[in-house]
């Protein structure tokens, strides 16, 4: 297990953590070298008020099962997990005691690319899904508002091998977005872990035993 430094970020109707350095600025370096070059980068479209536009970002979908994901009028299906990727997951699994199936991969090149908000509450995802988003790279300002109350919002900057943990009802009540930036700023990925059980199969716990 890790030493890990970890901050809950005290939000009403959600359960967000966040651990700053969960992987150290070697590992952090490592990974971000190996994702950036290894991974299947794809560009995918998305519908908006009827226009179709390239998606700000790329993205590579990974899953344990066949299961897909769908999001924005996207389908994606999985790769098989292997290498950095593969070692990523079984590094978050053992220090959170939880088993991801899937892993949506971003790849923001540059200030341009962003991620509008949205909560991640997909019908694949079940109720009250776990979200375990790390990033590697150039650091990001990650915006947080609640869907009923204007007055709850949080910004914080997710660093270079950092760790947000989302669960409970944090989707339900909550939209998160990564921003458009001005600044000259480098390239991030992002690895959303995700929980997509079988179909037609009783979910089994989650939580490793």
């Amino acid at each position: 297990m890790r030493l890990l430094n970890v901050e809950n970020l005290n939000l009403k109707d959600a359960n967000v953590l966040y651990y700053p350095t969960f992987f150290s600025e070697n590992e952090a370096n490592t990974y971000f070298k190996n994702l950036y070059s290894k991974l299947k980068w794809q560009q995918d479209k998305i519908k908006v008020f009827g226009k179709t536009y390239d998606q700000p970002r790329l993205t590579a979908f990974f899953g344990t099962n066949n299961q897909p994901y769908s999001y924005s009028n996207i389908t994606m299906f999985p790769q098989e997990f292997k290498g950095d990727i593969l070692e990523i997951k079984n590094a978050i699994e053992t220090e959170l005691n939880i088993y991801f199936t899937s892993c949506l991969a971003n790849l923001y090149r540059n200030g341009k690319d962003s991620n509008g908000w949205h909560a991640d509450d997909e019908k694949e995802l079940g109720k009250n899904p776990i979200i375990a988003s790390l990033t590697f790279g150039e650091e990001r300002v990650f915006h947080l508002k609640h869907k009923h109350d204007k007055t709850l919002k949080k910004k914080i900057v997710l660093k270079h091998g950092s760790l947000l943990l989302m669960q409970g009802s944090t989707q339900e009540n909550w939209l998160h977005q990564i921003p458009k930036t001005t600044r000259k700023i480098g390239p991030r990925i992002n690895l959303t872990f995700r929980i997509i059980p079988q179909k037609n199969r009783v979910p089994s716990n989650s939580v490793l035993s």
